[in-house]
């Protein structure tokens, strides 16, 4: 049987093809080795057409989950959240999207709203506990959710776990448009937890690297404030 060889270049060629196909007829003339291939092979086309008949009942759940999504988000725009949260008889409400629809893209958006519906509500556990389950890879959602469990810590008074949560907003996607919001947020978290010095030098992140957001008037008059308090 042939063995590695090397071509002009230097190239090694481990086997030449009639050893290959010499070495295959000799491992399949072994019934046991055979019947191994081949259930090895049923068990890889199990799961191949397991995995395509999985993602074509997630494609048609989420797009009916969509569908009763679209009723619920109304229900949410217009306050009226009891309707929004529950359904109105005819069309499901966030909670029932997330028992009816798990693993869509509705459901887990279903957290989103779930977990703002809450938060209006006063529910302030029951928002953190959805927008927890909240996942996104969207820079404006994920980091909005970041803020919402924020919040409802700051109503709370948990003004601990408040800035771990506003510091996750602003490192998620930094844009112009939100993270000077999550900063003046996360400052005025730092202030309750009496953290003075962090406070003010978040301010200073706002005046520096945001000097057209809407902020930046507040945040140069709050960080004088928080200086003159930390002398």
């Amino acid at each position: 049987m042939a063995k590695g060889k090397k071509h002009d270049d230097g190239i090694e060629i481990l086997e030449d093809p009639n050893a290959i196909v010499e070495k295959a007829n000799e491992f399949f003339s072994n019934k046991r080795n055979k019947a191994m291939v081949f259930g090895i092979g049923g068990v890889l086309a199990l799961l191949i057409v397991g995995f395509a008949g999985y993602n074509y009942y997630i494609t048609n759940q989420n797009q009916t989950a969509q569908e009763e999504l679209f009723q619920a988000q109304f229900y949410f725009d217009a306050d009226s959240l009891g309707l929004a949260l529950n359904g109105d008889g005819n069309s499901y409400g966030f909670l029932e999207i997330m028992d009816e629809f798990p693993g869509t893209k509705a459901a887990n958006l279903a957290n989103f709203y779930a977990g703002a519906s809450y938060l209006k509500l006063g529910d302030f556990d029951g928002a953190i506990r959805h927008l927890k389950e909240f996942s996104s890879d969207d820079y404006l959602l994920q980091g909005r959710a970041y803020s919402l469990i924020g919040d409802s810590y700051m109503e709370m008074d948990d003004f601990s776990n408040a800035i771990s949560f506003y510091n996750k907003a602003v490192d998620y996607k930094e844009n112009e448009s939100f993270t000077p919001i999550y900063l003046k947020k996360l400052a005025i978290a730092q202030e309750q937890n009496g953290d003075l010095t962090p406070a003010a030098s978040t301010y200073s992140v706002i005046i520096k690297d945001y000097p057209n957001s809407a902020q930046i008037h507040d945040a140069k008059k709050q960080k004088a404030r928080l200086e003159a308090l930390a002398q």
